[in-house]
């Protein structure tokens, strides 16, 4: 089995209110689930990464251990840093991210392979908008 999953994280302001947007879809790329959620205040990096966290708990928790240890997973991130984080071509050098990373590490052992590829953000176009439309909904309940 292989998932295709879209992570984005976003701040407004740096650090600043976050959000996440998730699109885990199949093989054929057709979306499964979609998730929006308001993080509280963090970095854009602390928000991309924590998207990444956030899909792989829940795939897992949709699909179940057995599954999820047979699957390949593709993370198609639109933060370029982050996946070259992830890939160990860039060092962590932030005590907060390297967290982060080691959340990431210690859930990528429930799957059977994890890819983090980089892509262009106008092909993460719909986890963006649902990291905007969290933004957006905790912004208005604000006021």
């Amino acid at each position: 089995m292989k998932f295709i999953v879209y992570t984005d994280g976003g701040s407004r302001g740096n650090p600043g209110p976050a959000a996440i947007g998730v699109v885990i879809a199949n093989e054929k790329n057709e979306p499964l689930k979609k998730y929006s959620q308001a993080i509280g205040e963090k970095t854009n990096n602390e928000a991309e990464y924590e998207a990444v966290i956030f899909a792989l708990k829940k795939v897992k928790a949709l699909y179940g251990k057995e599954k999820t240890k047979e699957s390949e997973i593709e993370m198609r991130i639109d933060s370029e840093l982050v996946v070259k984080q992830l890939n160990h071509e860039y060092k962590i050098e932030e005590p907060n991210i390297q967290q982060l990373f080691l959340k990431v590490w210690n859930l990528i052992i429930n799957f059977g392979e994890v890819k983090f590829i980089s892509i262009p953000r106008e092909e993460n176009k719909e986890a963006d908008r649902l990291v905007n439309q969290a933004l957006d909904k905790k912004q208005e309940a604000m006021f």
